[in-house]
C-alpha cells in the first residue's frame, strides 16, 4: 500500500480549514448581515413612509 504524496495531505488540510472557515465564520456572518441589512432598510423606509397602518 502506497502512502499519498505529501502535497495531497497538505491540500486536504487546507480544504478542511477552508470548509471550517466558511461554515463557522463566513456563512453565519453573511446571514446575520443580510437580516440586519433588511431590517435597516425597513427601518429607513418607515422613517419616510410612516409606520404600517392596521385595518
Amino acid at each position: 500500500m502506497e502512502h499519498p504524496p505529501r502535497q495531497d495531505v497538505a491540500s486536504k488540510a487546507r480544504e478542511r480549514l477552508a470548509f471550517l472557515l466558511l461554515t463557522v465564520v463566513v456563512f453565519p456572518l453573511t446571514a446575520v448581515l443580510i437580516v440586519a441589512g433588511y431590517g435597516f432598510l425597513v427601518w429607513i423606509y418607515q422613517m419616510f413612509a410612516g409606520p404600517p397602518t392596521g385595518p
